[in-house]
């Protein structure tokens, strides 16, 4: 038999079967970790103990396992020496690039989104932004992260922009203490509704340029609060310190 007719009738029955829970199961583990470290339930530095996490979340080692190392990939968790992982503790320079970031990325969806929506999506985002706008008066924090995931998940659906959804969730989560710090000051539940009303306005007048700097400006108002919660004393940068006076 030629070599071609061999390949062409090898059965496929050979294949290893695929796991179809497995990761259906790893997902909702992340899930529960990073809805835990949103919270604040896992706190930065705060090491997990695997014995106990498989307990309360009644799954086994090796499934906790691929979680985790997920997590750790997205540089959520980080290894803690010899007593395992931790939640990762953002430094000042860290949160200060995140947000730096998210700033150019949320700008762009919002872009992105205005050239894509339809007059339906332009309605149900002013539902979702009249819900957060509710859930910042109200003051209560888990109110207020559902409803900011259902704004951002409703522009980024509509922007069709899958890999910038994908950083923003994971960049969001590595400063989600200093996010929910941010979010419990008074100050910053009565500045953002208005913050939230200029990316909408802009939306509604499918005014691209004025959405990016919308966006933009909401996410250094957003950084300078979270700033003001987690570093109260910044430093001096080493420049500012070594730089003299003109006489």
């Amino acid at each position: 038999m030629r070599q071609g007719e061999a390949l062409a009738v090898e059965p496929t029955a050979r294949l290893t079967p695929l796991q179809h829970q497995a990761a259906p199961l790893r997902n909702k583990i992340i899930a529960a970790l990073r809805g835990a470290i949103e919270s604040g339930v896992l706190q930065p530095g705060a090491r997990l103990v695997e014995r106990d996490l498989c307990g309360q979340l009644n799954v086994s080692r090796t499934s906790l396992r691929e979680a985790l190392r997920e997590l750790q990939a997205d540089g959520i968790l980080l290894q803690a020496g010899a007593q395992g992982l931790a939640v990762n503790r953002v430094t000042r320079e860290e949160a200060a690039n995140v947000y730096r970031i998210r700033s150019v990325l949320e700008a762009l969806v919002v872009e992105q989104f205005i050239e894509r929506a339809g007059d339906d999506d332009i309605a149900r985002i002013v539902r979702d932004a009249d819900g957060l706008k509710t859930a910042y008066r109200s003051g209560d924090i888990a109110r207020i992260l559902t409803s900011k995931r259902a704004f951002y998940d409703r522009i980024c659906t509509v922007a069709d922009n899958a890999l910038a959804f994908d950083i923003l969730n994971r960049l969001v989560l590595r400063t989600s203490s200093l996010r929910s710090r941010s979010l419990a000051r008074k100050q910053r539940q009565q500045q953002s509704p208005g913050e939230i009303d200029a990316i909408l306005k802009a939306i509604r007048n499918r005014d691209a340029a004025a959405a990016r700097k919308a966006a933009i400006a909401h996410v250094e108002s957003a950084a300078a609060s979270a700033f003001a919660a987690s570093f109260p004393d910044p430093e001096i940068p080493p420049a500012a310190k070594t730089k003299k006076k003109r006489p």
